[in-house]
């Protein structure tokens, strides 16, 4: 087993531990199981799209990436002054970029109940297993943290001296402590109050917010940095008290910029006793938190199933009995299934966010008036990237082995299956983002897009059966998602992209003309009766791509 450079660090400390009331020994051996088990972890963020399926490596294996974006935080500890200013931006971007990833990719490790069963049939007691999981956890935050400030700190100690670089370093170590701890008391918190299937439904979409958040700060952080003014003097006021960034950076106006009152060093003293004030009350805390653990093993109760309004838009959109029972099936699943929104609702996210971003990008860069007869509307057309991806995804699923059913159900033709599964995507996912964003762009834009906007309107679908036709067919959660990973779907994807853009352009040549885009609305809406026809008419007699269960 793996002798951890981290656990003989650790043995030149044995003496306070034991002094603690912990088995030193003991506690070396479950932190060697844990991080060499660790080791056979797919991380979640960033690392869950690509890759073999080969499962070595650890949470730690995408650090590179980390290491990349913390030379970004190179620019704020390059100024000599202004300490103030440029150590709260870096502080708050550094914070948000660790508790996300905390949550995300280390809350299995916080939440583990696994060693429980094993371990306290055992001789070993809690204050050690409370100790090895705290110290699990650390390990890794700081192991993460250093990588992400590792540029800025080198930088630090060579631009602004030892004083500059040893209270940053500090400043890291407090401030990783307060958020392991804020993030265990929120934790507790929601245990408290909710069962455990909510507290896996919260980390599930903090893991899409930080899908989103990194996706969507490839494109803005260059821009505020166009538009920030990091030379400005900074003024403290009330608010600042309660902003854990301001706390962290106070110390380095003080100590390295000179500052002097008493604003300043009450800001540089919370940065050191709310850390550890914090720390000792989730020490106290801790057998509480690990007893309110116990409910991530209890099944939580399931929300009431929408079925009346599924059933209501099966009866209204769909055709048959057939395909009206695959939609509901489709639209329940699409809620239920954890697996399916952490990998499409980021999606969802981006193509909310990406048609702003552009049309803000167009504000910036050229004329900022978008109520006169700008066509940067059209960025709506973005919104149907949606449509690639949940299209894409709706084959897989993580009970696919209950795909026996679709054998032994009477299925003479799959058409029904695969219309009430596009009809459940577009209702269910595209129609709400769609009308967000319309009713944004009519703020924007005016009541003259009116049309334009309902010409998108029709010609989601038609996409959507564009996609189904270019991406591989399967009937709807009959895969594993491990199958996702073993195919290539660049070629297709480039297709529909340009697809994608060939009916923006088309909107864009019509509605040149006077009367262009009414003629353009008649056209979209004959062509949806004939794709809806035509795209699953060679579906009646194939059978579907059923796997094995337990393939």
């Amino acid at each position: 087993m793996n002798d951890f450079w981290v656990l003989k660090l650790l043995d030149r400390l044995q003496g306070g531990f034991r002094r603690a009331g912990v088995d030193y020994k003991m506690l070396r051996s479950i932190l060697q199981v844990k991080l060499t088990m660790d080791g056979r972890r797919t991380p979640t963020v960033l690392g869950t799209q690509k890759g073999s399926r080969g499962t070595e490596g650890s949470p730690l294996r995408v650090q590179w990436i980390y290491l990349l974006l913390g030379l970004m935080l190179i620019l704020f500890v390059v100024p000599g002054s202004n300490f103030m200013l440029n150590m709260s931006v870096l502080f708050a971007v550094v914070m948000f970029m660790i508790t996300t990833t905390l949550i995300s990719d280390f809350s299995s490790v916080m939440l583990d109940l696994r060693d429980k069963n094993i371990l306290f049939s055992k001789p070993v007691d809690r204050r050690t297993l409370n100790m090895a999981k705290s110290l699990h956890v650390l390990i890794y935050l700081v192991t993460l943290t250093l990588t992400f400030t590792g540029p800025s700190l080198l930088v630090a100690l060579f631009k602004q001296g030892v004083l500059f670089f040893l209270v940053y370093a500090v400043e890291i170590l407090l401030m990783d402590c307060f958020i392991l701890v804020i993030t265990a008391l929120l934790y507790l918190l929601i245990l408290r109050v909710f069962d455990g299937e909510k507290l896996k439904d919260i980390i599930n979409y903090v893991q899409i917010i930080l899908s989103v958040g990194i996706a969507a700060g490839y494109q803005l952080v260059p821009r505020l940095f166009d538009m920030a003014d990091l030379t400005g003097s900074f003024q403290p006021v009330w608010w600042q008290y309660v902003i854990a960034p301001v706390w962290f950076a106070a110390p380095f106006e003080v100590l390295a910029g000179g500052a002097r009152g008493v604003d300043f060093n009450v800001l540089a003293l919370l940065s050191v006793i709310i850390p550890l004030v914090l720390l000792l009350a989730y020490i106290k805390l801790m057998p509480l938190f690990e007893r309110s653990l116990q409910k991530l093993a209890e099944q939580g109760a399931v929300g009431k199933d929408k079925s009346r309004y599924s059933g209501l838009l099966s009866e209204l959109f769909c055709r048959n009995k057939s395909e009206a029972m695959f939609f509901r099936f489709t639209w329940s699943m699409m809620r239920k299934e954890r697996d399916f929104k952490l990998k499409v609702y980021p999606t969802v996210g981006l193509s909310l966010v990406l048609p702003f971003i552009f049309i803000f990008n167009q504000a910036w860069t050229s004329d900022p008036s978008l109520n006169t007869e700008s066509k940067a509307y059209l960025f709506i057309y973005l919104c149907a990237l949606l449509l690639l991806t949940v299209v894409q995804m709706l084959r897989y699923s993580s009970s696919y082995k209950g795909s026996w059913i679709y054998k032994t159900i009477p299925l003479p033709e799959t058409a029904p299956v695969y219309r009430g599964m596009l009809k459940a995507a577009l209702l269910r996912l595209m129609l709400p983002l769609f009308v967000l964003e319309s009713a944004v762009f009519l703020w924007l834009f005016g009541a003259r897009i009116l049309p334009g906007l309902a010409a998108v309107m029709l010609a989601l679908p038609l996409y959507a059966v564009i996609c189904f036709r270019v991406l591989p067919r399967a009937l709807p959660f009959s895969e594993k998602y491990e199958a996702a990973k073993q195919r290539d779907f660049s070629v297709s994807g480039f297709v529909l992209l340009f697809i994608l853009m060939g009916l923006a352009g088309l909107h864009y040549i019509v509605s040149l003309f006077p009367s262009g885009i009414y003629i353009y609305l008649v056209i979209l809406a004959a062509a949806n009766v004939w794709a809806w026809r035509a795209a699953f008419s060679h579906e009646g007699s194939r059978p579907g791509q059923i796997p094995t269960p337990g393939a």
